[in-house]
């Protein structure tokens, strides 16, 4: 019997090791990983969205922008879902039913975009009503995954947040190129009934969380204690702390430099003529990018300070931003590259390089979560990089005008792309402000020599990246 068991073993000693990072399989850790599953896979209908905003609607190009920069308002307030999330349980749940709610309410807004949006006031509401779905489940299963990151050591850490974005970019790279063939096939109205399959997923993973259910005793001892105004107080005390505050000011400054990718994504489509189809082979680059990504921090870089680190990619991505400019001036042309070829290389080049910055920054994020308060004060800073992202897109807007770069006139491009990728360095000076050891270390060492830490956070409990890197897909 041993012998016939010790094969079994051996498959989920390996399958536990390499596939899942080191982490034990488990029906709970399944469920998350469905969760951020459904994240990437409802990259599907992003180009759908596109189209349908540009050709059905008719929308021009600083409607579109606008209306996209609403949808992408619920990112920026992802903490009133922590808080939600953590003083309001919903049949003594705090996890589980914002879950489900997030499941149908996602569903829903799809299949009214496929069946009852005909203007950009419906468009701007439903595609409000997706992002805050995906938001309310982002929320969540952050949480859990920060409440489980704290009780591991930092290489640990850093395998389950690597293992879940992985989670979100496999599920991308399933509909990578499926998002620009199915336009080829279908209506963008019929990518938005499929996509509507994949929210129910996130109703079906809320059953397999482990939670255990708050007492209404416990409750009404928490609302006697005004749990939000205590909650409130200890992020603040949290977030004031030079330790948490300059490290999220770097991330903030670096995010908020000026892109030029709305830009850049009319050049493709409008003077390079890329279609669709191909468009659908760029994210499925990507994709894969991005699993090398993950892969190379995982297994080369997840040890190195995050000073180091993260030092490091805002040279480094500033430098490959440049190459841009081989395909904005057609230089890849007199190089013998192809329009095409060259796009694709530059795409994985600059995806690897940005995943690699991203998972240093989401690690960080959850090692200076003090205890008690790990949802709010992670969404806090996970809502203050989208707020640096929004940013980031208004003021390459503005230079995007400012240049007189059209739909049609792509004269001033290059001198656009060297001024967003310059202005990436703008905040190294300032890298000394990124801890260089486990900021979580340093709060235990802290907590031997004083007890402010445990009295400040004693309480209940409660997708940003380098310019021209790829993004997480949360947005519509």
């Amino acid at each position: 019997m041993s012998e016939t068991l010790y094969p079994l073993r051996q498959i989920k000693k390996t399958v536990k090791k390499t596939v899942l990072f080191g982490n034990k399989p488990s029906a709970e850790l399944f469920a998350i990983l469905s969760v951020y599953f459904v994240q990437g896979i409802l990259g599907l209908a992003r180009l759908a969205v596109s189209f349908f905003l540009k050709d059905d609607l008719g929308l021009t190009p600083a409607q579109m922008g606008a209306l996209m920069g609403i949808a992408a308002v619920p990112w920026v307030i992802k903490p009133l879902f922590g808080f939600i999330s953590d003083g309001l349980p919903i049949f003594s749940y705090r996890r589980r039913p914002y879950l489900v709610i997030s499941g149908l309410l996602g569903s829903l807004s799809w299949i009214l975009l496929a069946t009852a949006v005909t203007n950009a006031w419906l468009a701007t509401v439903t595609l409000l009503l997706t992002s805050i779905s995906v938001a309310i489940s982002d929320v969540i299963v952050d949480s859990l995954v920060v409440e489980r990151a704290r009780k591991e050591s930092l290489g640990q850490a850093g395998s389950l947040q690597s293992l879940t974005w992985g989670m979100s970019a496999f599920g991308g790279l399933i509909t990578a190129y499926l998002s620009g063939w199915l336009l080829e096939q279908f209506s963008n109205q019929t990518v938005f009934e499929i996509t509507a399959i994949f929210p129910f997923i996130v109703c079906i993973a809320a059953w397999f969380i482990a939670e255990e259910p708050i007492s209404k005793d416990k409750l009404i001892s928490k609302q006697d204690q005004s749990l939000v105004k205590q909650q409130i107080k200890q992020v603040w005390q949290a977030i004031k702390q030079k330790s948490i505050l300059l490290p999220t000011a770097f991330v903030f400054l670096w995010q908020a430099t000026p892109n030029a990718d709305s830009a850049f994504f009319y050049f493709t489509t409008n003077e390079l003529g890329f279609e669709p189809e191909f468009l659908g082979r760029v994210r499925l680059v990507t994709s894969v990018a991005a699993l090398l990504g993950i892969f190379v921090y995982q297994h080369f870089l997840k040890n190195v300070s995050f000073r180091n680190i993260l030092g490091w990619s805002v040279v480094i991505s500033s430098a490959l931003g440049m190459t841009m400019l081989l395909l904005v001036t057609h230089t890849n042309r007199l190089l013998g590259i192809e329009d095409h070829w060259f796009s694709l290389g530059d795409s994985l080049i600059l995806t690897v390089a940005g995943q690699i910055a991203f998972l240093p920054i989401l690690v960080l994020s959850a090692r200076l979560c003090p205890k008690g308060i790990e949802a709010t004060l992670f969404a806090l800073l996970m809502s203050i990089i989208n707020l640096a992202s929004l940013l980031s897109h208004e003021l390459g807007a503005l230079i995007t005008h400012w240049l007189g770069v059209t739909e049609t006139n792509f004269d001033n491009l290059w001198l656009l792309v060297i001024i967003t990728n310059l202005s990436t360095l703008l905040p190294l000076p300032l890298v000394k402000w990124l801890p260089n050891n486990d900021p979580q270390q340093e709060e235990i060492n802290n907590e031997e020599n004083t007890s402010y830490m445990s009295e400040a956070y004693e309480g209940h409990p409660l997708g940003a990246v380098p310019n021209n890197a790829i993004i997480p897909e949360v947005l519509p």
